[in-house]
C-alpha cells in the first residue's frame, strides 16, 4: 500500500513557543499560502484545515489556496452541527469543482459543549452524532443527484436537490477522528478514512479493531490514519532539546488552566489524551518517542513523535503495521517544521518532492525499514 502523508494549516496562528511567546505569527492568507505551496513543492498528499472558534474560516481559506496550488489536496473541516446540509453539499460541489476534485472533508460535530453554545448549539454529545448521522445521510443522497424527501430527528427536507456534481463521484471522501461508541459507529456507517490522534500503539490497533467490526455490519471497509505532531531532527538529542524549548515557556498557572478547560469537555478522545499525561511535566513521553507535552496547552493533536528520523521512520512504521495507510502531521513552527520533516523523514518513506521524481515509490507493499535499508 503507498502511504499519504498530510500536513496542517495553523488557521489559529503559529508559534516558536507554546504559551506567551514574542514569537507569534498571524494566520495571514499569506502565511497559510505560503506553508501550502511549500507543502505542494515538497511532496506532501495534503493539507489539513481545520475549523473552530479560534480557527479562520476552513471553506474560505481552502478557497484562498485555488489559485495557488495545483496538486495537493485539502482536507477541510466540516462542522455538521453549523449549516444545513444541502447548502453545504452544494458549497462542497462548488469548491470541489474549482478545485478540480481536491477536496476531502473532515467531519466535526464538536467536541466542545461550551464552545458550541457560543456558536448557538446545544446538542448533548450523543446527540451532536445523531444529528451528524443524519446531516451526512442527506448530504451525500443530495450530492448523489437524488430529490430528497428527508424528516428525521433534527432534519426536514422536501425536494432537495443539487444541480451541478462534484467533480468526484459520487462526492468527495470523508474522514473523522473520533474515540466514542457514537463516534465509531459514525465511522461505520460513513467515513472513508478514520483517524486517531497519537496514542500508544496497543490503545490504537483496539480503536482500528472497533471500527472494522463495526464497519462490517454495514458491509465497509475503512481505511486509517493518524494525527501527530512531529519534532525531527538530525539527532535524537537535537530533537528532544527543541522538544522540551517549544514548552519551555509554559507556566504552571497556563497548564492548570488548559486542563481545566479540557476537563469540562465531553469530547473522549480528548479525554483519553489528556489522561495519558495526567498535566504533568515529568509524565509526557507516554510510549517511546511519543512525547505529549503539547497536550499540556493543546487540544486535541496533543502528541508528537520525537527523535531523529530513522526513529521517526520506525514509529511510524508501527503504526503502519497496524493497517494505517495515512498521516496529518503538524509542528511548530509549521512553514520550517514542514521543511524539515520532508527534507530529513521523506526519503525514507519513499517520498520525493516535485524536483526529486526518482524518489517515488513506483508500487509494490510498503515498508519503511526497507526503505531505510535501501
Amino acid at each position: 500500500m503507498s502511504l499519504n502523508i498530510f500536513w496542517f494549516l495553523p488557521t489559529s496562528g503559529d508559534t516558536r513557543y507554546l504559551g506567551q511567546s514574542d514569537f507569534g505569527r498571524e494566520p495571514s492568507i499569506e502565511y497559510l499560502r505560503q506553508i501550502a505551496t511549500t507543502s505542494e513543492h515538497l511532496g506532501y498528499d495534503g493539507l489539513l484545515i481545520p475549523t473552530g472558534s479560534s480557527c479562520l474560516d476552513p471553506w474560505i481559506v481552502a478557497s484562498s489556496l485555488i489559485p495557488v496550488t495545483s496538486r495537493i489536496k485539502l482536507l477541510v473541516a466540516l462542522r455538521t452541527s453549523q449549516g444545513a446540509p444541502i447548502d453545504i453539499a452544494r458549497r462542497t460541489a462548488t469548491l470541489d469543482r474549482a478545485l478540480g476534485g481536491r477536496l476531502l472533508l473532515n467531519i466535526v460535530p464538536g467536541g466542545d459543549a461550551t464552545e458550541l453554545a457560543a456558536d448557538g448549539i446545544f446538542l448533548e454529545h450523543d446527540e451532536r452524532y445523531e444529528h451528524a448521522d443524519e446531516f451526512i445521510t442527506l448530504w451525500k443522497r443530495v450530492l448523489s443527484g437524488e430529490v430528497v424527501d428527508f424528516e428525521g430527528k433534527y432534519l426536514k427536507v422536501k425536494g432537495a436537490s443539487n444541480y451541478y456534481p462534484t467533480a468526484q463521484q459520487p462526492y468527495p471522501p470523508l474522514f473523522f477522528g473520533g474515540s466514542s461508541e457514537a463516534a465509531h459507529e459514525l465511522t461505520a456507517k460513513h467515513i472513508d478514512a478514520y483517524l486517531t490522534w497519537g496514542e500508544p500503539l496497543a490503545q490504537v490497533k483496539e480503536k482500528i479493531d472497533d471500527v472494522r467490526r463495526r464497519a462490517e455490519k454495514y458491509q465497509r471497509e475503512v481505511k486509517f490514519g493518524v494525527r501527530l505532531q512531529t519534532v525531527v531532527r538530525e539527532t535524537t538529542a537535537e530533537a528532544w532539546a527543541d522538544a522540551n524549548r517549544l514548552i519551555s515557556r509554559l507556566t504552571d498557572d497556563d497548564i492548570q488552566r488548559a486542563q481545566a478547560n479540557f476537563a469540562k469537555m465531553d469530547s473522549v478522545a480528548q479525554r483519553r489524551i489528556t489522561t495519558l499525561h495526567g498535566g504533568r511535566r515529568d509524565k509526557l513521553e507516554i510510549a517511546p518517542n511519543l512525547w505529549a507535552g503539547i497536550g499540556l496547552i493543546r487540544g486535541g493533536a496533543g502528541t508528537a513523535l520525537v527523535g531523529d528520523a530513522a526513529t521517526v521512520a520506525e514509529r511510524l512504521q508501527e503504526y503502519v503495521d497496524l493497517g494505517v495507510d495515512r498521516f496529518v502531521l503538524s509542528g511548530y513552527p509549521h512553514l520550517e517544521e514542514s521543511i524539515r520533516f520532508a527534507e530529513l523523514v521523506f526519503p525514507l518513506l519513499g517520498k520525493a518532492s516535485v524536483n526529486q521524481p526518482d524518489r517515488v515509490q513506483t508500487g509494490g507493499a510498503f515498508d519503511i525499514r526497507a526503505q531505510a535499508a535501501s
